[in-house]
């Protein structure tokens, strides 16, 4: 599909009137390109105003923007999953080929493996990561990458769980900060990083009905720890595979038909319906807008986007 072909779809269901304040007469989703196997973890690069995003199956990054359309910016990519950037503007990865968070410098395209192992055993595969203001990474530890040979390769997993970890850059420590949930997977902070959601998606792989497909919430303690985790919210159909959050602590999640929209009370205010099941989403600033954020949707094998009257919580969009 042409950098031109845009195409509008679909609509959105409204469940609570304040979802109505994020709305322009002109929010529609738009279906950007198409061509990828299973698109996750997209970042946005606001000098350049180009989407990354990973292709996991085929081992690759893609990019698109208004002019070039879409193109693959890394093959391979070591099964990259989830993308951040850090306090510096280097872009972080989740690579479930590595079993680690890696580091790439945009201005020289190096890249520098951070974190691969804890108590010297290897990690299990790095899913998704958000960095908090003090520079910290945190990032889910699911078996995703290791289960298969499809989003990575197969091995059985050297820890004792999975985990949710808190490492720091400037002293190479790296702590758990949660060791009780299934399989978790997205996960953001709270504008005021007084909390951590962490949605646990273990029922993905399960044909028996079982497992979690909900968002936890967990209170943050000193900057560095976790309690009192209970759950926010019950996503259905499908998993909160992806997440972000806004500047009103609004939640817009991955869903199997939608991205769903929660305020932070916990309500769900309504949803933005994809054609195609939703892995993940990220905000981004438009040149072309003088006002609001675009929300570009990864689902399946293409990328959707619907332009939003609000802000993101923190500037995580840069390069």
């Amino acid at each position: 599909m042409s950098a031109n072909a845009l195409v509008k779809t679909l609509g959105i269901e409204r469940y609570d009137t304040r979802l109505d304040t994020i709305l322009f007469e002109d929010s529609v989703l738009e279906k950007v390109c198409t061509g990828a196997t299973w698109s996750e973890g997209p970042a946005w690069l606001e000098n350049e105003q180009t989407l990354l995003w990973s292709d996991i199956p085929n081992n690759r990054i893609l990019s698109w923007n208004e002019e070039k359309g879409m193109s693959v910016w890394r093959q391979p990519a070591n099964f990259s999953n989830g993308h951040y950037f850090d306090l510096e503007g280097h872009l972080l990865h989740c690579s479930h080929g590595g079993r680690s968070i890696v580091k790439t410098d945009l201005a020289t395209h190096e890249v520098t493996t951070l974190v691969d192992c804890y108590l010297g055993k290897r990690l299990n595969s790095p899913n998704d990561l958000v960095v908090k203001s003090d520079g910290s990474i945190w990032f889910t530890d699911p078996p995703y990458g290791i289960l298969s040979d499809t989003e990575g390769y197969q091995a059985e997993s050297e820890q004792a769980g999975n985990y949710v970890y808190r490492f720091d850059p400037k002293t190479s420590n790296l702590q758990p900060v949660c060791m009780t949930m299934e399989e978790p997977n997205g996960l953001a902070f709270s504008p005021d990083e007084q909390r951590l959601y962490i949605a646990d998606t273990s029922a993905a792989l399960r044909k028996d009905g079982s497992g979690s497909h909900h968002i936890m919430v967990f209170d943050v303690v000193n900057g560095q720890e976790l309690e009192n985790g209970r759950v926010f919210a019950m996503v259905n159909p499908g998993l909160p595979d992806g997440f972000r959050v806004d500047r009103n602590g609004w939640i817009y999640t991955s869903s199997a038909d939608s991205i769903q929209i929660y305020h932070h009370d916990g309500s769900l205010l309504g949803k933005i319906m994809v054609p195609e099941t939703v892995s993940n989403c990220t905000f981004a600033r438009e040149k072309r807008f003088k006002q609001g954020m675009t929300l570009y949707v990864t689902a399946s094998t293409s990328i959707y986007r619907i332009r939003l009257n609000t802000e993101i919580a923190k500037q995580e969009n840069c390069d």
